[in-house]
């Protein structure tokens, strides 16, 4: 099969285009061949060695973490699913590569795709929409009449996460640029703040939760504006000793998150809030659930761009670009 790997870190080099063997199927594992896959954030900082110290991948490596197609294979334990079944998936951690024509996936990871999108659509949603889930159900436990500010509202996750606080009943306010404000509002979002010309902490108070995607400054301002024991879910760090000891990370490794966080900590418990870090996982059921909500129509996938296979790197380097409105996808066939 075709596939588009590194063999090494490397922040400004491309992906290499290889011919591999056709994945092997473990016994709770499918087949799928893959029909649509979306690039993200992540996929560019693993190839420029940023996660090396929490994902130490092996090389070569293929990258992607998003994907949507047909099962062509099942393992002698899956139960749930059967060869022909159009499904899709956030390969997990150690388990990735959909920048390819076929992935071996773990049956717990796998839902059966929406059946009112498209393959393309479909992949753009696992990874933001779990973000979005894990976010905002699992650990904030979103209610309706609260209020939830979600930062870079006009990217990948902040496109998915305004439709589901919204859905979830919460007042919702984000950051953008002007011109993607009628799109934001579109999905959803009550209070819109022009990054260029406002200062977020001017204008909001009293919120339960935030959905914190930028860096450290945005992140301490972003206490401000928190009533007390609100939340603040931070998807870009920095990460804390809790979620070290989640991943089972090595010694030296929860010593460096308990320095990186320390401030942030402090912070947040003078202030009485609680601060999370997510780094995002792959779950099945969770995405089961985002399905119902998108067969219901009550969320809806964005997609800004749509590459061929054979100009994924052309993908990359718009995703590393920054001007993404909602997913960039790559189309197989």
């Amino acid at each position: 099969m075709k596939a588009f790997s590194i063999s090494r870190y490397k922040k400004d080099g491309e992906l290499q285009l290889v011919n591999l063997p056709e994945p092997s199927v473990k016994e709770d594992e499918v087949l799928v061949e893959i029909h649509a896959a979306s690039v993200n954030q992540l996929d560019s900082k693993i190839k420029s060695g940023e996660f090396k110290m929490i994902l130490p991948y092996k090389m070569p490596l293929i990258l992607g973490h998003d994907v949507a197609g047909v099962i062509r294979k099942t393992g002698s334990k899956v139960k749930n699913f059967k060869t022909g079944d159009e499904i899709y998936a956030r390969a997990s951690d150690f388990h990735i590569g959909t920048f390819a024509e076929f992935i071996s996936i773990s049956e717990k990871d796998v839902a059966l795709k929406p059946n009112n999108l498209t393959m393309e659509e479909a992949a753009s949603v696992p990874l933001v929409g779990l973000t979005a889930w894990q976010a905002l159900v699992e650990k904030s436990n979103v209610q309706s009449g609260q209020k939830v500010f979600i930062q870079a509202g006009s990217g990948g996750v902040g496109t998915f996460a305004i439709q589901l606080a919204k859905y979830l009943g919460a007042t919702v306010a984000t950051t953008a640029s002007q011109k993607n404000f009628d799109l934001l509002k579109s999905l959803g979002a009550d209070v819109l703040i022009d990054y260029k010309t406002q200062n977020f902490e001017d204008v909001l108070i009293n919120y339960d939760v935030v959905l914190n995607s930028q860096d450290n400054k945005t992140l301490e301002k972003s206490l401000g504006i928190l009533k007390s024991k609100g939340k603040v879910i931070s998807i870009s760090g920095p990460p804390t000793p809790l979620f070290a000891n989640e991943l089972d990370l090595p010694w030296y490794v929860k010593l460096v998150t308990k320095l990186l966080s320390s401030k942030v900590r402090r912070r947040a418990q003078k202030k009485n809030i609680d601060y999370y870090f997510l780094f995002m996982r792959a779950n099945g059921k969770q995405l089961a659930e985002i399905t119902r909500l998108i067969e219901a129509e009550k969320i809806k996938p964005v997609i800004d761009k749509v590459f061929s296979f054979e100009h994924t790197n052309d993908a990359l380097s718009y995703v590393e670009s920054g001007h993404a409105k909602g997913k960039v996808v790559i189309k197989m066939k």
